[in-house]
């Protein structure tokens, strides 16, 4: 997670193995962040911390919607 905006691997390229796999390791970068917040949510570190957030929240939907176009027949 060090370049979180830098491009991650590709969701199309990947079986459903390893989309579930990716979404738990998106999930423990979550929670490990949700133990960082900053208390002063007027602050850049916040608006950062927000941001950060936000990227992984995105990349956790665009998995689980890719696990669902799988599911399609």
């Amino acid at each position: 997670m060090d370049d979180l905006f830098a491009p991650g691997p590709d969701l199309d390229a990947m079986d459903r193995a390893e989309l579930l796999d990716y979404l738990a390791t998106v999930r423990a970068w979550i929670a490990g962040l949700d133990g960082e917040e900053p208390e002063d949510m007027d602050s850049e570190a916040y608006d950062a911390w927000g941001d950060r957030h936000e990227a992984l929240e995105d990349l956790a939907d665009d998995i689980l919607d890719r696990l669902d176009e799988l599911d399609e027949p």
